[in-house]
């Protein structure tokens, strides 16, 4: 378990990091490299950010050729067409070694296609339980001395197991060689947040108890579980988003200004937010299971798994004390949307304007996350056509003034092999977030059935009566 003692250490990688000089790649067949992995090398390979071998590691019996055709059908599949320069650039890194992962005669062959590597990544984009196999494989190969290591999400399923997994993984590495993968961490929305509160004079000194009422976060998917159900029905919404992807935007709302240039610095902050909060409650927590859901394959009949969780946390510090934090996601709802949204307390009626006998609306700012990022900023103002003030939007998407932005994954793996560990999670913020969330996951409430396309179970209404319900989400013309 990582302490005080040993986390000023943790995280050494940044500007003295060495570049990858071979990435391989751990599970290259599978989905993942599928859907995310080969289509973010090519946009990297295409932007010129590539400057290594790639090589392939699976139990596929596979020739490089497989694995090029793989890559082109998985690029393609985005919708993207491909220019073939970049794409023979990127075909041209391949290499391939087909083994099992608990054969040592596997590991030597990496050590082979490897040979004379001084920085290589291993990215890990398999099953957590096959982790402590593959890393002690790669210790026994000798090859993990100057490596870092990219391990996918989950980390563990409770407190328990991601100490567990913590301690088994540590047995052959140091903290600061290993690279935890939360994708939310890699999308431009949430530096977005940071950038908003800290680099504007205007926001900063408003964004606390004295002036905010409550924050929302919402995380809504219009999309069920689909083909996904022997993968998920074990996990569920809980586990599957809030304790990593959502806890990621709690934590940069709610940060104090990070100060320094070390890479420690801003995890540091993101611990300490985890840290003063409270174990959620499970009183506060409403269960969703969309209708259908026990119909597909691979989830049980009589399953009780959530699509849908929403859930309030509270923080106890000196800035947000007070102030609710209430989160909310599921499956097959009206729209795909994840959004963070502060709800500013409602100013006093206007005495001076007779015909205004209600309190305004409560001004609001809005951060926009994904599918696209942007800001909207709810306030109130005269219109010359309008007989009285009334709420106005100040939209701003960031792709009109910028540009397409990378991919999350693109962002990450550039990250990885560039040695820079600020956009990856540290253990004992993935500790922290396990210990608010687990009386949830012990005393769980029985899950309550909604109609697909709404906005889940009608309780989760009653978690922010007196905030004036959920609001949102914003979804740009």
């Amino acid at each position: 378990m990582t302490t005080a003692a040993t986390r000023p250490a943790a995280i050494q990688a940044g500007a003295d990091a060495q570049p990858a000089d071979v990435l391989v790649i751990f599970g290259i067949t599978g989905d993942l490299a599928k859907v995310m992995t080969f289509h973010s090398l090519y946009r990297l390979e295409r932007r010129g950010l590539l400057d290594c071998p790639i090589v392939g590691v699976a139990v596929d019996d596979w020739s490089v050729d497989d694995l090029s055709k793989r890559a082109r059908d998985s690029i393609e599949g985005t919708g993207e067409s491909v220019d073939e320069e970049v794409f023979d650039r990127l075909a041209a890194r391949f290499s391939y070694v087909a083994g099992d992962f608990s054969d040592s005669g596997t590991f030597e062959r990496v050590a082979g296609e490897i040979k004379g590597a001084s920085t290589p990544v291993f990215y890990l984009e398999i099953p957590p339980f096959l982790f402590g196999a593959v890393i002690k494989g790669l210790s026994d190969a000798g090859l993990t001395k100057n490596a870092r290591v990219v391990v996918e999400k989950p980390f563990g399923h409770d407190v328990a197991s991601a100490r567990e997994l913590n301690d088994e993984v540590h047995q052959y590495l140091d903290e600061s060689q290993l690279y935890r993968i939360d994708h939310f961490l890699g999308k431009m929305g949430l530096v977005e947040i940071l950038m908003l509160r800290f680099a504007n004079a205007m926001f900063e000194p408003v964004l606390n108890r004295n002036y905010v009422s409550s924050v929302q976060i919402t995380m809504a998917e219009s999309f069920g579980v689909e083909d996904r159900g022997h993968f998920y029905d074990p996990v569920g919404a809980l586990r599957d988003v809030v304790v990593n992807h959502m806890m990621q935007a709690v934590a940069a709302a709610a940060m104090e200004p990070p100060a320094g240039h070390e890479p420690a610095t801003l995890k540091d902050y993101m611990f300490a937010v985890f840290r003063s909060m409270r174990d959620a409650d499970p009183a506060h927590y409403v269960r969703g299971q969309y209708e259908g859901y026990r119909d597909i394959d691979g989830v049980a009949d009589d399953s009780t798994t959530e699509t849908y969780a929403a859930l309030r946390l509270e923080i106890d510090n000196w800035r947000w004390s007070g102030v609710p934090f209430f989160l909310r996601t599921g499956k097959d709802l009206p729209t795909t949307q994840t959004e963070l949204r502060l709800v500013f307390r409602r100013a006093p009626r206007l005495g001076f304007h007779p015909e205004i006998t209600h309190l305004p609306e409560p001004d609001q700012l809005v951060v926009r996350l994904d599918p696209t990022t942007g800001i909207q900023l709810l306030i109130h103002a005269q219109r010359s056509d309008a007989p009285l003030p009334e709420q106005i939007n100040l939209d701003m998407e960031f792709a009109e003034e910028g540009g397409e932005g990378p991919t999350p994954y693109e962002v990450l793996l550039h990250a990885a092999m560039m040695g820079n560990s600020v956009r990856f999670t540290r253990q004992d913020s993935v500790e922290e977030t396990w210990r608010i969330l687990q009386p949830l996951l012990d005393a769980p409430p029985p899950v309550q059935e909604y109609a697909k396309g709404s906005w889940g179970p009608a309780a989760a209404n009653h978690l922010v009566s007196g905030h004036g319900g959920w609001y949102g989400p914003w979804i740009p013309s």
